[in-house]
């Protein structure tokens, strides 16, 4: 270079120098902060993909708490009802007590009542004053709001039910085939028995779903003392019995394919008659052809009921008697029919579902499909039994159920119900935290695990790549610096031309 105006060696060296120095700046910027990508520029694709899944991040670690959340305010409700739970269990003690009537005084009796009234006065205060940051828990309050009830419905539980802000659920059940008791015809031919001899004597065993009793009939007995002598022992047997012209019809006092009838004819004494099947058209009525003479029972002949065969908003039930019922992800709903509606084949709409519920948002995004809900019903001693038994608060003194006299085996059914309703809810609280909770909290530690590594694997700094980067520009910038002082001493070199 013979120039001096311009040292294009200078400028070169300059260049690379500021370089250098970029590199070197940004490596120092990556180790200090830990991060590759510190702005759009570093990576402008990286940096979108980036916050994306750091928005991702938040929303798992938000649905984790709120999970977290949840099963914190189930453990709450769970608390008031295992203590609800020991209080029926002292109930059941009690009454059991009070039924020893020959072995108790009056003043015993009333000393129970009194411990019984304090029992009902704890439940219902439990269930009043359970709460979770204010939100009462056990008193209605997280029960879901019903509307329209068919008169042809006889009771229902809905569990669960994913319902949008501000819209409703209806409930229509189709009844395919109708809930049956189990039933058959004792046919005697005359309004009563006639064994042929006054010696003789008509036995025959009865059975149901509960036990079995042997009867033995004299000859001339009416077939009305037959029915009041089976009903006699129907809380024994489970089998009713009524007269129907010339015979009697025996049927289970319930429902369903768990229930039957069975009639063993021990010893026919000579009196002619048959044992039927009863229609499925008909209950009342002796299925014609289905005749087995008395004589010819060798063997108990027994009949099966049958449950109601339905589907519930297009998602086929499952049935026990005259109870349908689904669970799935957006309804769990369990329905009794009527008498009347279990055997008429047809569309009931069941009711209607307009709000309310426990829900809970334990997934990333917040819509429907994320979302949770979970009915808890009122757990006051009004509102614990059914209408078939009675409720709870039936057993309070002066009223129907109480021990000192009122009806004790009433009061222990109803007490058995309360037990099993408490029962059942608790398990449903307890199998939503462990399948629903419990699984949805590890699946999205999961998913939030996986979700950080790929974060990580985009924006954070890669320590040992980086580390050598950062040497390899530092002796760059060593060698540029050096070689600029070079380059700018080579105008004096001009001056030895002088």
């Amino acid at each position: 270079m013979s120039q001096i105006n311009t040292n294009v060696s200078s400028l070169l060296a300059q260049r690379v120098l500021g370089q250098n120095n970029n590199t070197l700046t940004k490596s120092l910027e990556r180790l200090s902060t830990g991060l590759r990508i510190n702005r759009g520029a570093d990576d402008p694709a990286g940096l979108i993909a980036s916050e994306k899944l750091r928005s991702e991040k938040a929303a798992i670690q938000t649905a984790i708490g709120n999970a977290e959340r949840a099963d914190q305010v189930i453990n709450v409700a769970e608390g008031g009802l295992q203590e609800i739970n020991a209080q029926l269990i002292e109930l059941q003690s009690l009454i059991g007590q009070s039924a020893n009537d020959a072995g108790l005084s009056t003043e015993e009796k009333e000393a129970n009542q009194l411990q019984i009234d304090s029992i009902l006065q704890t439940i219902d205060s439990i269930a009043s004053q359970t709460s979770f940051e204010g939100t009462k828990l056990l008193n209605g309050n997280l029960d879901f709001q019903i509307t329209g009830q068919a008169t042809t419905v006889a009771d229902f539980d809905v569990n669960a039910a994913k319902i949008a802000d501000g819209g409703s659920r209806a409930v229509n059940v189709i009844v395919t085939a109708s809930a049956q008791h189990a039933g058959l015809f004792v046919s005697a031919g005359a309004a009563a028995l006639d064994t042929g001899g006054a010696t003789s004597s008509f036995v025959v065993e009865i059975a149901g779903s509960k036990g079995s009793r042997e009867f033995t009939f004299a000859s001339g007995t009416t077939l009305t003392s037959v029915a009041s002598a089976v009903n006699t022992f129907t809380d024994v047997t489970g089998v009713s019995a009524a007269v129907s012209g010339t015979g009697v019809v025996l049927k289970s006092t319930e429902f369903g394919s768990d229930q039957f009838v069975s009639v063993d004819v021990i010893n026919d004494g000579s009196q002619a008659g048959a044992v039927l099947t009863l229609s499925t058209t008909s209950e009342d009525t002796a299925t014609p052809g289905s005749a087995t003479a008395f004589a010819s029972v060798t063997n108990a002949i027994r009949d099966e009921g049958q449950d109601v065969s339905a589907t519930i908003n297009g998602i086929a039930a499952t049935s026990r008697g005259k109870v349908a019922q689904i669970n799935t992800d957006f309804l769990d709903v369990s329905v009794e029919l009527t008498t009347a509606g279990a055997q008429a084949a047809g569309t009931i709409n069941a009711f209607t579902i307009t709000g309310g519920g426990a829900k809970f948002n334990i997934g990333p995004n917040v819509d429907i499909g994320n979302q949770v809900t979970i009915g808890v019903g009122n757990v006051a001693a009004r509102k614990l039994g059914s209408v078939d038994t009675g409720f709870l608060d039936e057993l309070g003194s002066g009223k129907n159920s109480n021990v000192v006299d009122g009806d004790i085996e009433a009061a222990q059914k109803i007490v058995n119900e309360s037990i099993d309703q408490v029962s059942k809810l608790r398990g449903r609280l307890g199998a939503f935290q462990k399948n629903v909770l419990g699984s949805t909290i590890r699946s999205l530690g999961v998913a939030l695990e996986n979700t950080s590594a790929a974060e990580s694997s985009v924006r954070d700094t890669d320590f040992a790549a980086e580390t050598a980067e950062l040497t390899r520009s530092q002796i760059l910038v060593n060698a540029a610096t050096n070689v600029l002082a070079i380059a700018n001493n080579q105008p004096q070199n001009v001056l030895g031309l002088l």
